[in-house]
């Protein structure tokens, strides 16, 4: 990892001391090197979730944030169709199919220096926190593989029959990050001036600009355009690796749920808070 990353974290010898901080992370291409919603669409394929076509869109889709990033536009986009995508789906089927498959999708393209960085925050004694617009169906087992202690993410509205109604009841993007932030430093009591945040892209300016010590992570040409005229410490993370590969160098060796995350979906987030938003939180089990 280069300078910036070094200079990324501070150590303290009272890791619990108050008032408490956290790190918050984006979670597609600033810890995963995909998007995390799209990298399972040959999974519900398979599970009968999603037609041919649908997977070649998708496809395409992950293709263009890949090249370049999402701008709004984009992203607002890409949250109609998928919400229109997944109406009718049924909610107990999509957790067993990220359960199945997440190490074999996910695992592989965690970046190692997201990893590492994950674990130094622990070590200091912060709360990690990933703050994703993705799904919480995806978010929450992929939070739990990495050992976050909470979970912000979009959540649909699931109806009687337990099935998605195609309708977003809290969709964690742009501002709301920040609004969410701010509400988790205000239960749980973070100085956020004192708190880190990352993101790739520039739709993360109101979260990066909430914290402290903000961080521009294989940012977009708008983020890193802000960055540098902020003196921000731009972040560069390219090297994917399996978590277990880690595992024996672990710094918290208890923190990654990797058993649970295997075993199944309601396992695999037993923990993890993921938060709804102005109206609620509240804790998955």
């Amino acid at each position: 990892m280069g300078c910036a990353y070094a200079q990324g974290v501070e150590n303290h010898s009272s890791p619990r001391s108050s008032p408490r901080t956290a790190a918050f992370f984006d979670l597609d291409k600033t810890v995963i090197a995909k998007s995390s919603t799209l990298t399972f669409s040959k999974s519900f394929y398979q599970g009968g979730l999603i037609n041919r076509r649908a997977v070649m869109r998708t496809a395409y889709a992950q293709f263009v944030f890949l090249a370049g990033g999402a701008d709004h536009d984009q992203m607002e986009r890409m949250r109609t169709y998928l919400s229109a995508l997944c109406r009718g789906w049924n909610v107990g089927q999509v957790k067993e199919l990220v359960a199945e498959t997440l190490h074999d999708l996910i695992d592989p393209i965690i970046y190692d220096e997201a990893a590492s960085l994950i674990e130094e925050h622990h070590t200091a004694g912060r709360d990690v926190v990933i703050v994703s617009t993705s799904g919480a169906e995806v978010v929450e087992p992929i939070g739990a593989l990495l050992g976050a202690d909470r979970v912000v993410a979009t959540r649909m509205v699931v109806g009687e029959d337990g099935c998605f109604t195609g309708e977003v009841e809290y969709y964690a993007y742009g501002p709301t990050k920040a609004e969410a932030i701010r509400e988790l430093a205000a239960s749980e009591g973070y100085d956020l001036a004192r708190c880190y945040a990352y993101s790739d892209s520039a739709t993360d300016l109101p979260m990066l600009e909430a914290v402290g010590r903000p961080h521009a992570v294989n940012p977009d040409r708008a983020l890193r355009r802000e960055a540098l005229a902020r003196e921000w410490p731009v972040l560069d993370f390219h090297r994917p690796v399996r978590l277990k590969q880690r595992i024996p160098g672990l710094s918290v060796p208890a923190r990654p749920v990797l058993v649970a995350a295997a075993i199944g979906a309601a396992a695999a987030t037993a923990g993890l808070v993921w938060y709804a938003g102005r109206r609620r939180a509240s804790v998955v089990a």
